[in-house]
């Protein structure tokens, strides 16, 4: 039965199995066995996707090894757990980066050499997972690398999208989005778990009912029910022999289709209940511009929530019976974002309605549980969801919902009486004509933590958008400053910069990257400093033929790379770096080239598919980036590509080869950044406004080694009172002639007009972003960041010391601040 635990059966001998043999003589057996035995291949196969999944397979039964006893580990320990709960882990490829947490790089590329392929081709034949679409997914995946790290007892609770984020194409300078089918050759390093299959419930009615002793009880009833079928992937830690598990759910019917509607002929009537069970898990992030699509949204992050819960629940009970005295103290459930924001009242109700507590004693256990981390300053980012949906999807969960709003505004009413402002401003149900579930107040509400992701969003928080709920429970909120995993942001990706610095400092810095700062003082050291300049002209040249073969630009790779890929959105303000590249391209054409530095510019990312301005700047980048690549005055003094289909396997090029990092938000936007800490961990030198942790960065390296600019947050509050974007293009000569050269459609000759809404948008007194406000400012910030790269010895210096002091952007540091302050785990080592 669906939800069934089933008890552990004892099998002769399992335990006494050797290990299998991580050498390389081994691997070739074990591969050429699933080559031929199990992928059915022979020696005429010429694909090498087959060669792929052989390796896969080999290396995951060296993980499933190390998985099962870390399971058993974690059992014999009765450890508290964490379930980090996340509509997106956005794990990239896995190939890599198993081998090197296993320890057998060198093992399984000998290995590969016997067969008779190279590392390269193989890796090539895996696609990205494609499990989510930016940094809220990445920063899932690296915290669960460190979790295994760090042999703390998290599991992973996320969705198995059938279709990942889309694939992007560019057509004319025009995005187009096409299908990310990443399973259609299927995903070797899985593992189907039908026996844990869970029901998830939608629609019905609540009904009371009172049972043989009196007592009242509600029920959900005619429910149309999901199946959730869980697919375990392991992640190994680096080097330790624990290996956790992220647990993907995928929706399924519970009948195949209607039995009487197919006789009748109505085939199509017949499996739509299938089709719309299996819709839930197909797309990663449906468009919610239509009802249709807020639904989808909606359905995705309660059965996530409740899929997740009830595992968890029932894990619990086979081992604790229906004792739940100590669940509270057990268990704790991290929300990423608001997305999960229905655990809240989910697990309310599977205790309530599933395990008969009362309100209570339920609560009492709920709120010691979740734990909430918001990761936008944006008020429209924060989730809201209509009553009317809510009631035709959630019934039973809406219920609980408005109790729990009932029971908080009695105790701010308590707190504040009278003040009937405050009570509107916090309440859970937003009134209006369309009255609105707030989902990040829910989460707030029942979470024992709040936490924001970087110090100054952490700050403005608590002065902002949560300042009531900071008033009422100070004592919630607390700052928890991301990080990236160095080892595949480091070890895997720049295998060159890490040979180079361990061979200094040993390998030590792989598992904790504090050590890293050990290489600071050989920024001084000459022939130090010629090595490393040699590595980042060797990960240049791997970006400037990804660049090719991609983009049909040529880097040269001796000027300077300035990069910014990120999600293609008004705040990180690809505008204001495409308007300076403009400017580039206006001092080359009125001959201002004197100590000139020749530069690449590449801009990179997606835009939401609904979002027009979005794109619309996308287009601009590729406009601007033809003119000026095919101008024969401008000869290679400047150059303009925007690579396609961004993801984690360009990032792990793009990164180390990265001479600029460009993180140039709006001040007070961006709630914390990842790529800004990839690119510092592998030697780029940061041009960036006080925003997020750029703020924590440039503390860290100092203010020689980070070129800032632009409006503070309360500058930028401070401007919006009288903002005046034509005085300002009007007293600035270089701005005036970029926004002539936009107006009179020097990049949209054939294309009339076209550009008018992002002309309008600089223009606009209202602009939310400041684009013209921090122009001049960015402009001479670049201009110190010419003349500092005209100093090779100055800027390989300046690079040295970015990764040197990099180590506090480690999730190893960021999780075990989690762990310290929020979780409360005990590392249990496997074995």
């Amino acid at each position: 039965m669906p939800g069934r635990h089933l008890k552990a059966i004892r099998t002769p001998g399992l335990e006494d199995l050797p290990p299998l043999p991580m050498d390389a003589a081994n691997l070739v057996r074990d591969f050429e066995h699933h080559y031929a035995h199990h992928l059915g291949r022979d020696k005429y196969c010429r694909s090498l996707r087959y060669h792929y999944q052989a390796l896969a397979f080999t290396i995951r039964e060296r993980l499933l090894e190390r998985w099962n006893q870390t399971r058993y580990a974690y059992i014999a320990a009765s450890s508290k757990s964490c379930y980090y709960l996340s509509l997106e882990f956005l794990m990239g490829r896995a190939l890599g980066n198993s081998m090197l947490n296993l320890g057998i790089t060198d093992e399984v590329a000998a290995a590969v050499h016997q067969i008779g392929v190279t590392m390269e081709e193989i890796t090539d034949e895996e696609i990205d997972a494609g499990l989510g679409n930016g940094g809220l997914g990445r920063l899932a995946a690296c915290f669960l690398d460190s979790c295994a790290t760090l042999q703390l007892p998290v599991m992973g609770y996320g969705i198995r999208y059938e279709y990942g984020m889309f694939r992007q194409r560019i057509e004319d300078g025009r995005q187009v989005e096409e299908p990310d089918h990443w399973l259609r050759d299927g995903h070797p390093w899985e593992l189907e778990r039908q026996e844990y299959t869970q029901v998830v419930r939608f629609g019905g009615r609540s009904e009371f009912m009172r049972d043989y002793q009196g007592a009242g009880h509600f029920r959900w009833v005619d429910t149309q029910d999901v199946l959730a079928v869980p697919y375990d992937i392991p992640i190994p830690g680096h080097r330790n022999g624990t290996v956790n598990t992220l647990r993907l759910w995928k929706a399924a019917a519970t009948d195949e289709f209607d039995l009487v509607e197919f006789n009748a002929g109505s085939y199509s009537e017949s499996v739509a209940m299938k089709n719309a069970a299996e819709n839930i898990t197909m797309v990663l992030y449906p468009n919610d511009a239509s009802e249709s699509g807020k639904a989808l949204r909606l359905r995705q992050q309660y059965f996530l929530a409740s899929a997740s819960l009830q595992d968890v629940i029932a894990r619990w009970i086979s081992r604790n019976r229906r004792d739940f005295t100590e669940f509270g103290d057990k268990n704790c459930f991290q929300l990423n974002d608001t997305h999960p924001s229905c655990a809240v009242p989910e697990l309310m109700r599977l205790l309530m309605d599933e395990q008969g507590m009362g309100w209570e004693e339920a609560w009492n256990i709920t709120s010691r549980c979740m734990a909430y981390t918001n990761h936008t300053l944006l008020p429209e980012a924060l989730e809201k969801w209509s009553l009317d949906l809510f009631r035709q999807l959630l019934p039973r969960v809406l219920e609980i919902i408005f109790e729990i709003n009932a029971r908080f505004l009695s105790e701010v009413s308590s707190r504040w009486p009278g003040d009937s402002d405050r009570l509107r401003r916090m309440s859970i149900i937003e009134e209006g004509p369309d009255p609105q579930v707030r989902m990040a107040y829910l989460a707030i509400v029942g979470s024992f933590s709040v936490n924001g992701v970087a110090a100054l969003h952490s700050q403005l928080l608590v002065e902002g958008l949560f300042r009531d709920f900071y008033e009422l429970w100070p004592e919630k909120f607390n700052n928890k400053t991301n990080g990236v995993t160095p080892r595949r942001w480091l070890a895997w990706c720049n295998p060159g910069l890490s040979r180079l610095i361990a061979d200094r400092i040993g390998e030590g810095f792989v598992a904790d990257l504090e050590h890293i700062r050990e290489i600071a003082p050989l920024a001084d050291d000459p022939e130090f400093r010629e090595r490393w300049y040699q590595v980042k002209q060797a990960n240049k040249e791997r970006l400037a033929a990804l660049v090719k073969e991609q983009c049909s630009v040529e880097f040269d790779v001796h000027g300077l790379f300035d990069v910014q890929v990120k999600r293609i959105h008004e705040y990180k303000r690809q505008l204001l770096n495409i308007l300076h590249v403009i400017h580039l391209y206006d001092r080359i054409k009125r001959g201002d080239t004197e100590n000139w530095t020749d530069r690449c510019v590449l801009i990179g990312g997606k835009a939401a598919p609904g979002y027009f301005m979005a794109k619309l700047i996308i287009k601009l980048i590729c406009n601007v980036a033809k003119v000026i690549n095919d101008d024969a005055v401008v000869n290679g003094r400047l150059k303009v590509a925007f690579l396609p289909n961004y993801r984690v396997t360009a990032m792990e090029i793009i990164c180390p080869g990265t001479d600029l990092s460009e993180q140039i938000s709006t001040a007070g936007k961006e709630a914390s950044g990842t790529g800004n800490m990839k690119f510092m961990m592998n030697g780029a030198v940061t041009i960036g406004t006080l925003d997020g942790a750029n703020i924590e960065i440039r503390e860290e390296v100092g203010d020689d080694n980070f070129f800032v600019f632009g409006l503070t947050a309360p500058e930028v509050e401070e401007m919006r009172r009288s903002y005046d974007p034509a005085s300002i293009v009007a007293n600035d000569p270089d701005l005036s002639r970029v926004m002539q050269l936009l107006s009179s459609g020097h990049f949209n000759m054939f294309e009339t007009g076209i550009f008018a809404p992002i002309i309008a948008s600089i223009m606009n007194p209202r602009d939310l972003w400041m684009v013209a406000a921090d122009f001049r400012s960015f402009v001479n910030a670049q201009r110190r960041v010419s003349e500092a790269y005209l100093d090779r010895e100055r800027w390989t210096r300046m690079s040295i010391v970015n990764t040197a002091h990099s180590g506090k952007f480690s999730t190893d540091r960021t999780i075990s601040e989690y762990n310290r302050d929020i979780w409360h785990l005990k590392p249990v080592p496997a074995s």
